[in-house]
């Protein structure tokens, strides 16, 4: 029985041709979205040049990873532990960790499957319904945009820590020309900064983490062995709502929310940065298995060591984000490192924060124009922004990013600087936006793989399909609807915290019910017309391509397993 569940499971390759003649999906699939086709065939003709293969394995691997090690981490932790103890702040960062991880499962199968879909708009078209892949390529594009500028701003922040003499502006402009600059240069460029950017962030974590469990066993220069002192004293828990069981719970429930953006819209660099990889199945793949281990060293261990080396009532911590204090100023690792009496390092931890914010800025930049590159590629956005130049540089996408990254100076003034603020918060909600629409498109992939019988073409099965998908979607969706709980309770209402809260949810859904009134497109894709073979047999034929290079010695195998 179970070798007529395997061939019926199967597909030879007579059969795969016929039903790609039979079938014609990807006629059926673009008809619910008018004329794109038609469209598409302009784009294509307007390509001077395309996308360049400049990301090597080492480019992704540490893409993949530095992409989720940011200032949230360094800096962001500091208000989750004051406000909600370090046992919520730990044991958030176990459960976004683990949806993270699927999240990056999820899209890496697919992206293995079809590497020349990376950007999750194009997953979305293909798989569910053109109009929730128009609302969610828009949703990409602004977001990753106006992160570019909020990040900006926050690199000049942190200079701030040593001098406040130069203005403000003039640091903004420094990191943005370098981050243009790089954009406007050939992939590579970007591939080679992100990896010594994300090398030196590595590098400052293994640092502090050492130096913690130092100071965890008392070999501080006050020789206090701390252990896990601040867990009982003042407590692991905040009760910043209410105390009891409940207040536990509410405690955990906001750390998971404030937690969960560290790692907004980062796993999706990996997927749009496969288009321009070399040997793109077996990096991303490679990226994918190695992810929950790196990710779980990193923040986990990190999580748990802010948790232990600082209070989270500790007077100069409160009073530096009281103070909105920059840089490493407001960082929980400086400010216990500081307590036991080690010198000069919070130096070193603020050139690691300015390090992560210009990180992120460029990768946000570089996700910014790929996805406007993607959006017109689809047909959904104007087709001069499809145009590449010789190097492989969406040069027009990239031109409209710097525009919207200038945004960054109305931080320069303080009345600006509060409509900087209200565009930035519009964003921060389309990450849930978008993990949450990763698990639709996965599961509608499923089912077409299934449907078609395709089940063992699919180069890369994650773990634990299609359960996963299901439980990250179902978490997101939560946490979205109740990213803004606290306004709900008795006495907390607050207008301002509502509408940051929820007001991206309105604005997708103006993309998507104005785009499905206009092409009057189906609800959803039918599995059995859902697209699952154009494109396959080329992916396959790239694939045998590729060539493996087996390690000679032992550093090399070490290298290959670190990479």
């Amino acid at each position: 029985m179970s070798l007529e569940i395997k061939k019926e499971a199967s597909v030879s390759k007579q059969e795969f041709n016929g039903m790609k003649e039979v079938k014609s999906n990807e006629e059926t699939y673009r008809t619910s979205h008018s004329n794109l086709e038609s469209q598409n065939s302009d784009v294509v003709s307007d390509y001077e040049h395309n996308l360049k293969k400049g990301l090597s394995n080492r480019h992704i691997q540490l893409i993949a990873l530095g992409g989720c090690i940011g200032t949230g981490l360094f800096v962001g932790t500091s208000s989750t532990l004051t406000q909600c103890g370090p046992a919520p702040l730990f044991l958030s960062f176990i459960i976004i960790s683990t949806m993270v991880y699927c999240i990056m499962c999820t899209l890496a199968e697919m992206v293995c499957y079809l590497p020349q879909q990376g950007s999750v708009p194009e997953l979305v078209t293909r798989y569910v319904d053109p109009s929730l892949g128009f609302a969610a390529g828009w949703n990409y594009a602004y977001s990753y945009a106006m992160l570019v500028a909020t990040e900006l701003t926050a690199a000049a922040g942190i200079v701030r820590y040593w001098t406040d003499q130069v203005p403000q502006g003039v640091w903004i402009t420094i990191f943005l020309i370098v981050v243009v600059v790089l954009n406007f240069s050939a992939v590579r460029f970007y591939g080679e900064s992100e990896f010594w950017f994300a090398s030196l962030k590595i590098i400052c974590i293994l640092a502090l983490l050492v130096v913690s469990i130092v100071i965890f066993f008392g070999g501080a220069p006050n020789h206090d062995r701390v252990g896990f002192r601040y867990w009982r004293n003042p407590g692991a828990f905040g009760y910043h709502i209410t105390g009891g069981n409940l207040g536990r719970f509410l405690d955990l429930w906001t750390a998971i929310i404030k937690s969960a953006f560290a790692f907004i819209l980062s796993p999706e660099l990996v997927g749009l940065a496969c288009v321009e990889a070399k040997d793109t199945r077996r990096n991303i793949e490679k990226a994918s298995r190695r992810f929950i281990y790196r990710i779980i060293f990193f923040y986990l261990s990190s999580s748990l060591m802010i948790g232990v080396i600082v209070a989270k009532n500790d007077h100069n911590l409160l009073l530096a984000l009281e103070e909105n204090r920059p840089g490493a100023a407001s960082s929980p690792f400086v400010q216990g490192i500081a307590n036991s009496g080690i010198p000069v390092l919070n130096h070193v931890i603020n050139v690691a924060i300015l390090t992560s914010a210009w990180s992120a800025g460029n990768s946000f930049f570089y996700a910014s124009s790929r996805s406007i590159l993607a959006l017109s590629k689809q047909g959904d956005a104007p087709k001069i922004f499809s145009k590449i130049n010789r190097f492989g540089v969406p040069y027009n996408a990239v031109f409209l990013c710097s525009l919207v990254a200038c945004l960054a100076y109305l931080n320069v003034s303080s009345t600006s600087s509060k409509v900087f603020q209200w565009l930035s918060n519009i964003c921060t909600i389309s990450g849930f936006i978008g993990w949450f629409l990763i698990g639709v498109a996965y599961i509608r992939f499923r089912k077409a793989i299934l449907f078609n019988r395709l089940l063992d073409r699919i180069p890369y099965r994650s773990p634990l399909q299609p359960f996963s998908a299901y439980f990250f979607t179902i978490v997101v969706a939560i946490i979205t609807l109740t990213n803004g709980y606290v306004v709900f309770i008795k006495g907390r209402w607050d207008y301002k915290d509502f509408l940051t809260s929820y007001i991206s949810l309105p604005i997708f859904l103006a993309f998507y019910l104005g785009h499905k009134t206009i092409y009057k497109t189906r609800f959803c894709i039918p599995v059995d017309q859902i697209d699952v073979i154009t494109g396959l047999e080329e992916a396959e034929e790239e694939a045998k391509l590729s060539v493996v290079r087996v390690p000679k010695n032992a550093w090399e195998k070490f290298i290959n397993w670190l990479l």
